[in-house]
């Protein structure tokens, strides 16, 4: 396995696992209805937001999935990123509450960087 596929598969993972978990924690946690109504969102956004970040996950991890739609879903993660970061700061969370958001974004970037690299390698 060379350096390209071993940073895609960890970026990957760790961008997938970070969706997963958030996702269960918007459907499972009091405390995210909380975060969710901080920021000005409806409960059903919260909802719908968990749905889409279990499929996104599934989406970039299953290898069968043709590349149009891991396009999408990469697309989609870096709208929530950027969208995540920026309600952050203006609910006043400040830079530190939209700091955590970035750095996924830049994982999500390493992640799209080294796809074709890596499955070309394949």
């Amino acid at each position: 396995m060379n350096a390209k596929k071993i940073t895609y598969w960890i970026s990957t993972g760790l961008v997938a696992l970070m969706m997963v978990f958030s996702a269960f924690m918007y459907l499972s946690s009091e405390e995210m209805v909380a975060n969710f109504q901080h920021l000005g969102f409806p409960q059903y956004f919260r909802v719908e937001l968990a749905i889409a970040k279990f499929i996104g996950a599934a989406v970039l991890i299953l290898p069968m999935i043709p590349t149009k739609f891991k396009e999408w879903a990469y697309a989609g993660f870096a709208i929530v990123f950027i969208s995540a970061s920026t309600a952050h700061i203006a609910s006043g969370d400040g830079i530190a509450g939209g700091i955590a958001p970035i750095i996924f974004l830049i994982i999500l970037i390493v992640s799209y960087s080294t796809k074709q690299e890596a499955v070309s390698a394949s």
